[in-house]
């Protein structure tokens, strides 16, 4: 009797284990999330401090990335509010902040 309860426990285990493994995510999804998250937008940035761009997502983001915005490059937020002032590359730019907060940023070191 315990020998069909083990059985059956076992079956059990292995049915919620392979739909378990079915919905896990890729680690390098998992990696790329975590570093989304410890992310900010340009927009969210405090001024007169330099950052890294690390992703641009967003409707945009071939028109920044033609404009000097690329992933890896430093930007420097000058200004805040409406429209906000960064240098990337020593050239000055304005950006919208719809623009701004397609810009994900971490501080740089």
């Amino acid at each position: 009797m315990t020998k069909k309860i083990t059985n059956l426990f076992l079956c059990y285990c292995n049915s919620v284990s392979i739909s378990y493994f079915a919905h896990v995510p890729h680690t390098t999804d998992i990696v790329r999330t975590l570093e989304q998250d410890s992310l900010i937008s340009l927009e969210q940035a405090k001024v007169g401090c330099e950052f890294h761009i690390r992703f641009i997502n967003g409707p945009a983001c071939e028109k920044l990335r033609q404009m000097g915005f690329c992933e890896s490059m430093r930007v420097k937020k000058i200004t805040d509010g409406r429209n906000m002032i960064c240098t990337v590359c020593g050239t000055k730019m304005a950006l919208s902040r719809e623009l701004a907060h397609q810009v994900l940023v971490e501080a740089s070191v």
